[in-house]
């Protein structure tokens, strides 16, 4: 029995997913490794950022993770891998368990703040980063010198 890290997720969430795994080759012979612990190792890499050969001694061999990690991530047609597709429909039973819709209907990106161009007539104003937007336009505009 390994340790429980905050990357896992519970076995009932990924019997929601197991098929997208199964399916990824063909099996020829009975599996010695759980694949709940190899995905379970694949969530501690993306979620650390650490090196495969640092992954902690309790998860399977890293060798193995990164080989499924490598089949599980190859893009088919759609230009989707399996992770994509089975970690779009945990997130999807994830909602509908909790009284959502199945698909986000909203959502807010953060960017890094952009000066204007010179040809800007709006000035803007970052509060958070304190960033004007065009300054050689707002000048212009104050001084009422082009």
């Amino acid at each position: 029995m390994r340790s429980a890290y905050p990357s896992d997720i519970t076995r009932e969430q990924f019997e929601v997913i197991r098929y997208w795994f199964d399916t990824a080759r063909k099996v020829t012979r009975p599996r010695k490794i759980d694949l709940y612990d190899i995905f379970c190792a694949v969530l501690y890499i993306l979620r650390e950022g650490c090196r495969w050969r640092s992954l902690p001694h309790d998860f399977p061999k890293w060798e193995n993770v990164y080989y499924h990690y490598q089949i599980w991530s190859r893009k088919d047609v759609d230009g989707q891998s399996i992770l994509d597709k089975a970690l779009e429909e945990l997130v999807m039973s994830e909602r509908i368990i909790s009284g959502r819709g199945p698909s986000a209907s909203m959502i807010i990106l953060d960017s890094k703040s952009v000066k204007n161009a010179f040809t800007a007539e709006e000035k803007g104003y970052d509060g958070g980063k304190k960033n004007l937007g065009n300054q050689a336009a707002y000048w212009s505009r104050c001084t009422g010198v082009a």
